[in-house]
């Protein structure tokens, strides 16, 4: 198993190790492991091979870029990395090798990362779960019978079985959270355009979805987005003021066990009962409350921009029509269905739900939800069709994620528990728009604390 990127940038600054050792072993262990999970669909070894080295003379040369000089990361297969396929886990796609970096992942490689390859991903990262026609099924470390959850399933797979020490990734409705839940790690999505996008795939999810990162500790969080975070002019909406952080030492906290009578896992349910006692015990005033937001509206808007955007990429990838698979078809037929006026509505939903949770955060410091409302289900199923006996919808599992973001917030998964079977479970915070610094300082001081 792999050491945190803490420990591994300690070894290597000390010179106990390599930047070429430790990719090696990253290496060796995707080979052995890897055939099991399928988390990875492209190794980049000459490119992983090269940044290490180069890593190595700056080491010698006390010239390490940052704290994450030498250090090997996964990329997810929704983000461009020059010379290696991007295929966003479409047929439609296979063929593509992207000839730049996307912004984030230039960051990164600016920073002295090694950045190893791509990760498996569902198709278009529009669902829970992760496969797909191009590559196959993604299962779970903690239990490869189940699934570790999606879209980011491939990368938290990949850490969480100790190949790589951490993973970047995106969360468009919960897509790191949710995974990282469901593999016992550290999810953490920041505000919208607190890491600036650009060089990318088309967004078809308005300004919802985010770089993010998959790691084993807060920690560790707190370094990557130290590196991936900033503005720049090729994004707009990274360029927003940080919102003042809240006071720590009696944080107010809204505790949402359920949203309305969407079903959760009664394990998940006493499991965060438990986490929300001792966020109290701890000094926060801890409030239990009710779903903050209209959930409908919520779910209308999700479908009406999430499906507008499939079929629109009907058209800018016209191979989709042909090679894309049934659950992509689907989408877009629907998203053909949605009239300009209901596109606009929508965005008039989202204005209301945002200013909403601005009006909230006058009141509470963070939100505090289950990350997931079920288990890992078997990992060749799409969504669990039941949860607490009761049947489940496609989106049922991901109800505590998605208005996330929609409203532009930053949020976090911590591992809190494990269920009865040894499935881990996640508990998420969420705090105001910019307020990303003190969320981060919060679940770091949780997770010491746990």
């Amino acid at each position: 198993m792999l050491e945190d990127i803490g420990a591994l940038a300690k070894a290597l600054r000390s010179g106990a190790m390599t930047a070429q050792a430790l990719l090696h072993r990253c290496l060796e262990r995707i080979e052995r492991l890897d055939g099991n999970l399928n988390s990875f669909v492209a190794i980049d070894h000459q490119g992983a091979e090269s940044a290490a080295r180069e890593s190595d003379r700056r080491f010698e040369r006390g010239e390490a870029r940052s704290m994450m000089e030498g250090i090997p990361l996964s990329i997810k297969d929704n983000l461009l990395m020059k010379g290696v396929p991007a295929t966003w886990g479409s047929r439609a796609l296979k063929d593509f090798t992207p000839d730049h970096d996307e912004l984030p992942v230039a960051r990164l490689r600016d920073a002295g990362a090694v950045l190893i390859g791509k990760t498996n991903v569902p198709e278009l990262t529009l669902e829970g779960y992760t496969g797909n026609d191009l590559f196959g099924v993604t299962r779970n470390p903690i239990d490869t019978r189940l699934t570790p959850g999606g879209s980011s399933g491939g990368a938290v797979a990949g850490v969480a079985a100790g190949l790589v020490p951490a993973a970047i990734g995106t969360d468009g409705g919960g897509s790191i959270r949710r995974p990282a839940c469901h593999t016992g790690l550290v999810g953490w999505k920041p505000s919208t355009g607190r890491i600036a996008r650009g060089s990318g795939f088309p967004a078809i999810l308005l300004d919802f979805e985010v770089i993010g990162t998959a790691t084993r500790t807060v920690s560790d969080a707190i370094l990557l987005d130290g590196v991936l975070k900033g503005a720049h002019p090729m994004d707009r909406r990274s360029c927003f003021s940080e919102y003042v952080p809240p006071r720590l030492e009696t944080p107010r906290i809204l505790y949402i066990p359920q949203f309305g009578d969407s079903p959760v896992d009664p394990e998940v349910t006493y499991a965060i009962n438990l986490f929300a006692q001792h966020l109290a015990r701890e000094g926060a005033d801890v409030v239990q409350g009710d779903c903050i937001f209209d959930l409908d509206l919520a779910n209308r808007i999700w479908r009406i921009i999430s499906r507008s955007g499939v079929a629109y990429l009907m058209r800018h990838y016209p191979a989709l029509a042909s090679l894309g698979g049934a659950s992509v078809q689907a989408m877009a037929e629907d998203g053909r269905t949605i009239r300009g006026a209901d596109y606009i509505e929508a965005l008039e939903g989202v204005s209301e739900l945002r200013a909403a949770m601005t009006k909230l955060f006058l009141d509470y410091d963070f939100i505090l939800t289950p990350s997931a409302a079920a288990l890992p289900w078997p990992a060749e199923q799409a969504y669990p069709d039941l949860i607490d006996a009761k049947p489940a919808g496609p989106r049922d599992h991901a109800v505590f994620t998605g208005w996330v973001n929609i409203t532009g917030l930053p949020a976090i998964s911590l591992p809190v528990a494990v269920s009865k079977d040894g499935l881990p479970i996640g508990a998420q915070l969420v705090g105001p728009f910019g307020g990303d610094d003190a969320v981060l300082t919060f679940a770091k001081r949780q997770t010491l604390l746990i």
